[in-house]
């Protein structure tokens, strides 16, 4: 028992911190509860969706008040047609008509494989002004079997009945002409009805591969 004490009390610092080296399997074997460590803020996965020559990918049941941000990953989100744009709207009928009312910004930076221009711009065209148009997510991407794109989107408290919902995206993408773009978009819906479901498609052509996760955000 000496020796398991010195060595426990070697681990443990003047202030009472336990020191990594404490930690390991035969200290924790036997700990079946930990009552007052919280679980913390997390993700939770509610669903997948991955195109093969889709017209579009729709989330139509899971946004709903379980809670209060939603978040999107596309993962390798490759189109039919080259040059086109992906792009998202919402919906407040469960997916009977995507036509909410939105406004947003939409900047860009860029640089080509060829190092031929680089930049940071501001971008009026991919803007919205109380439309209800599709909200534009990649701009000119390219086609070939290599180029893709990624990104992520945050839709806030879309079941919030006082509020607009607030959405942020930062893509990433292999442009048509061999070029890297990131954009960032910032926007809201122009509602206080509750958004339940959002649909993901190209301006052209089917979405050829790609796969779409939806997370609830506690």
């Amino acid at each position: 028992m000496g020796i398991i004490t010195r060595s426990a009390a070697n681990n443990i610092t003047t202030g009472g911190v336990i020191l990594p080296a404490g930690i390991n399997d035969a200290s924790v074997a036997s700990v079946t509860e930990l009552a007052q460590v919280s679980a913390g803020d997390g993700i939770t996965l509610i669903s997948s969706q991955t195109a093969s020559g889709s017209a579009s990918i729709s989330f139509t049941s899971g946004i709903d008040s379980s809670y209060r941000t939603y978040l999107f990953k596309f993962i390798n989100m490759h189109p039919q047609n080259d040059s086109g744009q992906f792009q998202f709207n919402l919906s407040t009928d469960g997916g009977s008509t995507y036509a909410v009312t939105k406004t947003s910004s939409f900047f860009r930076t860029y640089n080509y494989e060829n190092i031929a221009a680089e930049g940071l711009a501001y971008d009026g065209g991919g803007d919205l002004a109380q439309s209800t148009s599709n909200q534009m997510f990649y701009e000119a991407i390219g086609n070939d079997n290599d180029q893709s794109g990624v990104g992520t989107l945050f839709l806030f408290n879309p079941s919030d009945t006082t509020y607009v919902k607030h959405y942020l995206a930062n893509m990433q993408y292999i442009g048509n002409a061999d070029f890297s773009m990131s954009t960032f978009i910032g926007g809201y819906g122009n509602t206080t009805s509750a958004i339940n479901a959002i649909k993901f498609q190209m301006s052209a052509g089917n979405i050829d591969a790609g796969t779409i996760h939806m997370y609830g955000v506690a």
